[in-house]
Order: structure tokens, then C-alpha cells, then sequence
């Protein structure tokens, strides 16, 4: 019974194809990467989020395969995008960082291909075609609540690389200043040091 139920689930996930990637951009830097696409009207999902460097922000382009842009975007921290694909071929996907003369970024970013066409769950003797119905409801309604969950993972694990990056970079920034403010102070008492001995040894001349 197991078996059949696991079977059943199977043939209706649909076929699909994902790549996510975690990819260091440096400044002035342009990268594309690409997809292949052999189905008419199979759903493409782009999701992207800059986890550290600069002002968390990139430029994007999606290009279809005659050189249509789909999407883009520019200073963009994160993106989640779904569109059919109405041409097969090649789908770049690129991130532009000319806008950083020094920050690199690190971006995270997901692209999955997914084939709409469902298929039909194997009948079991005795059901009827409304608890077959049922099911299948069923087990979408849990396929898209997964997909839910997974996409509010992506985004608090992005919310805490950034906080992460933010207390990293205060951190710094608190070290340096206390570095910089006691080498001041230690220059401030070498030249009252040396003023003092100044005005002493001035003194001493005009005495004698």
C-alpha cells in the first residue's frame, strides 16, 4: 500500500530540473549563466539574493533565446521571479556588478525548470474518481506549501547573512576607530612631552 502511494506521488511530480549556485562577483565584473530549454510553455523560476558586500545590491538581465529581455533589474538586493517560457533554446541569466569599483558580492541564486504537464495518479480498485480528485488536491496543495516554506528559508537565511555581514563590518569598524583614537592619544602625549621639554629647555637658556 505504501509502495502504491509512493508510486502514485511520484508520477505526478511533474519534471523538473534546478541548479542553485552560490557565486563570488567582483567589482566591475559582469557573469551569465544559462539554461536549456527543449518545452514550450515550461514554467522557469529565478530566484537571487546578494548575501554580502557593499550596499547588498547587483543588476540582473534574464534574456530570452532571440535576445528579448524578460526581466531585469538594477540595485536590486534580491529577486523572485516565475515566467513560461515561450521559445525553446538558451535563457541567460545575468548579474552585473560595474556599479562597485571595489565591493565584490557574493550572490546566491536558484533557477529551476519545471514542466507543467500533469500526470493522472494510478487508479486503485474500488476508489472513486472524486477521492482520486481528492488526493490529487491533496498532494499539490502540499507540493506548493513546500515550495512556501522553502522560499521563507531562502529569504531568513538571507536576512541573517546580511545582519551577520552588518555586525561583521561594525565590528570592524569599532576596532579600526580604537586603533586610529589610541594612536592619536599617543601622539597627543609625545607632542605635550615635547612641548613641555620645549618650554623647559627655552627657559633654561634664557635663565643662564
Amino acid at each position: 500500500m505504501r509502495f502504491a502511494l509512493l508510486a502514485g506521488l511520484a508520477s505526478l511530480v511533474s519534471s523538473a530540473t534546478a541548479t542553485a549556485l552560490t557565486y563570488r562577483l567582483d567589482a566591475n565584473e559582469k557573469a551569465c549563466f544559462y539554461t536549456d530549454i527543449d518545452q514550450l510553455n515550461s514554467k522557469v523560476a529565478f530566484y537571487f539574493a546578494v548575501q554580502s558586500g557593499g550596499s547588498f545590491d547587483i543588476d540582473f538581465t534574464v534574456t530570452a533565446p532571440g535576445g528579448k529581455i524578460i526581466q531585469d533589474g538594477s540595485k536590486e538586493r534580491q529577486g523572485d521571479f516565475v515566467f513560461t517560457a515561450q521559445s525553446t533554446g538558451e535563457y541567460s541569466f545575468c548579474f552585473d556588478n560595474d556599479m562597485s569599483t571595489f565591493a565584490e558580492k557574493m550572490v546566491d541564486f536558484e533557477i529551476a525548470v519545471e514542466n507543467e504537464q500533469r500526470h493522472q495518479l494510478p487508479s486503485r480498485q474500488g476508489a472513486s474518481p472524486e477521492q482520486t480528485t481528492s488526493l490529487e488536491e491533496s498532494i499539490y496543495k502540499l507540493s506548493s506549501q513546500v515550495s512556501t516554506i522553502s522560499r521563507n528559508q531562502k529569504y531568513f537565511r538571507t536576512r541573517e547573512n546580511r545582519n551577520f555581514s552588518t555586525v561583521r563590518s561594525t565590528e570592524r569598524r569599532i576596532f579600526n576607530f580604537s586603533v586610529i583614537e589610541g594612536l592619536m592619544m599617543l601622539s597627543m602625549a609625545a607632542l605635550q612631552v615635547f612641548v613641555v621639554r620645549f618650554f623647559f629647555q627655552g627657559a633654561r637658556k634664557g635663565y643662564v
